[in-house]
Formats: structure tokens, C-alpha cells, sequence
């Protein structure tokens, strides 16, 4: 006794083998030229711009992925930098607990591009990609339904011509055969051929309309779905590169800032190891020598004839060069990270109480005059104060001013106050001034070069 199903289940194998080679038959008609076949011109330029699609998509998720795997990788290696950073500094250096604030606050910074990437651009992508294959496979199902169709059409139309056929042979005088049959029987015989042709005919008719039914159904909706998909793609890739773009600018800003912080942080360990080293060297000849001349002088002279002498000499002067400007060490957009002057103020007032001392020390009865931007001048309309250059300062662009250590500068307000960068100030040389009485000679220069009169 045969199983349940075993039946219908070969039955259904012998159709669709049956289908797939009427469909070889049918293709090979077409292109042999023997059958005509079915065209849809519009059709098949949406299937065209539908694999264009799905190329490009493939290979923007693939380089998404990649880029993705790229990040999580310098995310590996930045963090094992900054580690190895923070090991190798020492407990007792400037800025030990800011260095390990930094390491744990960049590790952060990069894990949250990597996720927040994750979510937005690489999970959109995965399901803008995931429709593809399903209209693919609906594509293939219509091409099938396409040549059965004409395949449908081409059989109906050839059991119409055998109808006209027959109807040609029953006008036709009989045959020996058909005249020595009895009467009854050609009754009978013309009767069976004419049956059997209706019935053919309805059969490869309900066929045809039966094929054509399921391949508009798919027909339609492909129709209306291509183009949709094609025009989508446009707002998908100004979703998915916007919020890609955002996320790394946000992303370089933080990143920018923590490095900025860290190089601050080193600006000032390397100070700080410089001037410990120059007092140590320093101050030890210093003392060796002040001690030998105060020896000395009580040995030659008497007591009531002895003068203070100058104080003991302190070390050299920082250069400029150690004031750090945010173009050496920008890491990115000057928008993302703002321009930053760094001097010690400690070191500054250091200095600049020594030489007040000593000025007052070696000169005790000299009168204290200015002669050159003096305070007490009256200041030129606009002019908010006077500054005076410490250091030598070259321009490095064009809107810039050039300075000489001395040159007094008439600082003037901005006309756009959001257009000042912190650190530094519009004016004007006084000497630019005092020649041609105007303004127009301006730039900008840092406000950490110069000491306000």
C-alpha cells in the first residue's frame, strides 16, 4: 500500500519537470526566432537600475563594514598608546592624575564613535539591503511566469489553427476508408474529432488565462515597486553619510580636546623638569660665587663702606618658542578645537618681579620715565589701551602682525566681537600710527607677547 502523500508528491515533481522543460522549448523558440517573445521595455529598465542598486548597496555595506572593523582596530591600538603612556609615567610628574583622566575619557570617546556607528549607519544598512534579495527572487519568479505565458499564448494559438484545419477537412469529399465505413460510424468519427478539438481548445484556453493572471499579478506589483526602490535610494544615502559625518565630527572635536589637554599637560612636566634643573645648576655656582666676592669685600674694605651688591643671577629667560600656538600641535579643523596660547603664569610673574628687583636694586635713585606709548598720552579715537612687545613675534599669515621686542602696539576693539580667537588682539603699531594718523595698518597679534602699559 502506498504512503500517504507519495502520490500527489510525484505528481507534483513530474508537473514541475514537465514546466521546466516546456519553458527550455520555449526559450529556445525565442531565440532560434521561431516564437515570438514577450517585451516590456520599462520593465526591464527598472530590472537594470534594480542590479545597479544592488551593487552599489553590496559594496557600501561591504566598506562599511570594513571601515567599522578599521575603527575598532585604531580604538585597539589608541588605547594600548595611551596606556602605555600612563604606565610609563612616573606618580610623582605634573599631571600624573590628568594623564590617567585622559587614557580612561579617550577609551570612552572611541568606543562610543564605534557603537553609536554601529547603530546608526551599519544596522540601517543591513536592513536597507535586506529587501533586495526577496524582489530578486520575485524578478526570477516573473521571467518564469513570462515564458510560461508565452508559452500558454503559443499553444492556444496552435490549437486554433488545427481547429481550422479540421474544419478545412470535414468540407472536404470522404476518403475510400471513410466512404467504405458504415454511415453510423462516420457519424461517430466526425463527432470524436470535433470534440476532441473543442476540448483542446478550451484546455489550452483556460491554460493561457490561467498563466497570464499570475504573471500580471507579479507584473504589477513589480512594477510599482522598482521604480519606489530606485527613487529610495537617494534618501538613504543622505541619512546614512549625514549621520556618519556627524558622528565624526563630534567624535574629533572630543578627541581634539583630550589631546590638546594632554599636550598642555607635557608643555608643563617638560617646563617644569627644565627649570628645576637650571636652579639646581645655577643656583649652585651662584651661591659659590656670591659667597667668595662677600669674603672678599670684608677682608679689603671697611664695614661702613660696603654696598649691596646685585641679586644672585636667576636662570635665562624662557624664549618665545616655549609659548605653544595651536597650529603646532592642531591635530584637526581649526573650527573643531580653538586656538590656544599657553605661558606659565607662575614663570611669568617670576621673571617679571626679578627685574623689577633688580632694576630697583642697581638703579635705586634713577627717575622712572616712559618713552614710548606712555600711559599718561591721550589715546587715539578707538583705541582701547596700549600693550608693549616682551618677545619677537613673526607674522605667519597675512592678518598678522610682525613685532619687535619693544614695539609698542595700540590695541583696538574687533568690529565682530565672535571674530576674536581667544589669545589674541587687534591693533595697530603706534609707530604705523604717528606716521600716517590712521587705522587701516591693523592685524592681529597674541596678547601673551606683549605686557599692557
Amino acid at each position: 500500500m502506498s504512503e500517504p502523500g507519495k502520490g500527489v508528491n510525484a505528481g507534483k515533481l513530474a508537473s514541475n519537470v514537465q514546466k521546466r522543460i516546456t519553458r527550455v522549448q520555449e526559450k529556445m523558440m525565442q531565440k532560434l526566432g521561431k516564437a515570438d517573445e514577450t517585451k516590456d521595455t520599462v520593465f526591464e529598465e527598472g530590472v537594470a537600475n534594480f542590479n545597479k542598486q544592488m551593487a552599489e548597496g553590496t559594496k557600501l555595506q561591504r566598506d562599511l563594514r570594513a571601515y567599522l572593523a578599521a575603527i575598532k582596530t585604531m580604538h585597539e591600538c589608541s588605547k594600548h598608546l595611551q596606556e602605555c603612556l600612563s604606565d610609563m609615567y612616573e606618580p610623582d610628574w605634573f599631571g600624573k592624575e590628568e594623564v590617567d583622566s585622559i587614557t580612561e575619557d579617550s577609551d570612552i570617546v572611541w568606543e562610543d564613535l564605534h557603537q553609536k556607528l554601529m547603530d546608526s549607519a551599519l544596522n540601517s544598512m543591513d536592513t536597507y539591503m535586506a529587501q533586495f534579495p526577496e524582489i530578486k527572487a520575485r524578478i526570477a519568479k516573473r521571467d518564469r511566469k513570462l515564458v510560461d505565458f508565452d508559452s500558454a499564448r503559443h499553444h492556444f494559438a496552435s490549437i486554433q489553427k488545427a481547429k481550422k484545419k479540421d474544419e478545412a477537412k470535414t468540407a472536404k469529399p470522404l476518403t475510400l476508408m471513410e466512404k467504405a465505413a458504415p454511415s453510423w460510424a462516420q457519424g461517430i468519427i466526425s463527432a470524436h474529432q470535433i470534440a476532441q478539438t473543442n476540448l483542446n481548445r478550451c484546455q489550452a484556453e483556460e491554460e493561457l488565462a490561467r498563466a497570464q493572471k499570475v504573471f500580471e499579478e507579479i507584473n504589477c506589483d513589480l512594477q510599482e515597486e522598482l521604480p519606489s526602490l530606485w527613487n529610495s535610494r537617494v534618501g538613504f544615502y543622505v541619512t546614512t553619510f549625514q549621520s556618519i559625518a556627524a558622528l565624526e565630527e563630534t567624535f574629533h572635536r572630543e578627541i581634539g580636546k583630550l589631546n590638546q589637554n594632554l599636550c598642555n599637560t607635557l608643555i608643563k612636566l617638560e617646563e617644569q623638569q627644565e627649570i628645576k634643573k637650571a636652579v639646581m645648576t645655577t643656583g649652585k655656582s651662584g651661591a659659590a660665587a656670591n659667597h667668595n666676592a662677600t669674603v672678599e669685600s670684608d677682608i679689603t674694605k671697611p664695614a661702613s663702606k660696603l654696598k649691596p651688591g646685585p641679586p644672585v643671577p636667576l636662570p635665562p629667560r624662557p624664549s618665545p618658542s616655549k609659548e605653544v600656538k595651536q597650529d603646532d600641535i592642531n591635530l584637526f579643523e581649526d573650527e573643531l578645537v580653538p586656538n590656544i596660547n599657553y605661558t606659565a603664569p607662575s614663570q611669568v610673574d617670576y621673571w617679571d618681579s626679578w627685574e623689577t628687583d633688580a632694576t630697583a636694586t642697581t638703579q635705586p635713585h634713577a627717575a622712572t620715565t616712559v618713552t614710548n606709548g606712555s600711559s599718561d598720552a591721550k589715546l587715539p579715537t578707538g583705541v582701547l589701551y596700549k600693550v608693549k612687545a616682551l618677545h619677537d613675534y613673526a607674522a605667519t599669515d597675512n592678518d598678522e602682525l610682525d613685532l619687535k621686542a619693544g614695539d609698542v602696539v595700540l590695541v583696538i576693539p574687533y568690529i565682530n566681537s565672535d571674530e576674536q580667537d581667544e589669545g589674541w588682539l587687534l591693533g595697530v603699531k603706534e609707530s604705523s600710527w604717528l606716521q600716517n594718523k590712521n587705522l587701516t595698518a591693523k592685524g592681529v597679534f597674541p596678547e601673551n607677547f606683549t605686557q599692557r602699559l
